[in-house]
């Protein structure tokens, strides 16, 4: 059997445990691009990023026995790996990122900073343009700064729309504490971006902001 576009995940994964070389190449390209996002979004260094994705996928045909379809789907296996990988990377490479750090960076804040004036003209108008790749970019920033188990939450959840559930199983806790932990989260981003809102918000204009609707 030759390996197709129809062919689930894991039809491709025990094609490529037999040696159909397609069929990695089609296991790849169908998800190296997330697993790379993830790694990213998680490390904010691309070269991490890369390495992290080759290592996920040359862990999984080294070690493809490991997946146990029982308990989640594949995607969700490689995001583990992933996860491990970055966390791996991170503990050796400290200043990419930094870890636990209640206060917000000084490059955060001069972010911030930049675009709080943009911000401040749109305060009338929620639809107004927001110098998005700014905002996007302090967001992000943002997102780094939270403790890594924060991050992986809002990582996973928000940015790449898993359910608690699947999340769970990619970080091998109960869903319970997926939630809990992104409710944290969440609220930790608020504070963190508070000062990039206008002073408006005093008014009561925004105090519905949502930082994570500068991904969508």
């Amino acid at each position: 059997m030759r390996a197709s576009p129809e062919h689930s995940d894991e039809e491709l994964l025990r094609l490529t445990v037999a040696g159909d070389a397609d069929a990695f190449a089609a296991l790849y390209r169908r998800r190296q691009a997330g697993i790379y996002r993830f790694a990213l979004q998680m490390c904010g260094s691309e070269g991490i990023a890369e390495d992290v994705t080759q290592e996920v996928f040359m862990t999984l045909v080294r070690e493809s026995q490991l997946f146990d379809p029982t308990r989640g789907a594949l995607a969700s296996y490689l995001y583990g790996v992933a996860r491990n990988q970055v966390l791996r990377r991170l503990e050796k490479e400290r200043h990419f990122v930094a870890l636990a750090d209640e206060e917000t960076t000084e490059d955060g804040r001069a972010r911030a900073s930049n675009v709080s004036a943009h911000m401040a003209d749109a305060a009338d108008d929620p639809l107004a343009e927001l110098a998005r790749s700014e905002l996007i970019e302090t967001v992000r920033g943002a997102v780094l700064a939270l403790p890594a188990h924060y991050r992986e939450v809002v990582v996973l959840c928000e940015l790449h729309e898993l359910s608690y559930a699947e999340a769970a199983t990619v970080l091998g806790c109960a869903v319970g504490t997926v939630r809990s932990r992104l409710h944290r989260a969440r609220a930790l981003l608020v504070e963190r971006l508070r000062e990039v809102r206008p002073h408006g918000d005093e008014r009561g204009a925004a105090t519905d902001f949502d930082p994570l609707r500068c991904f969508a």
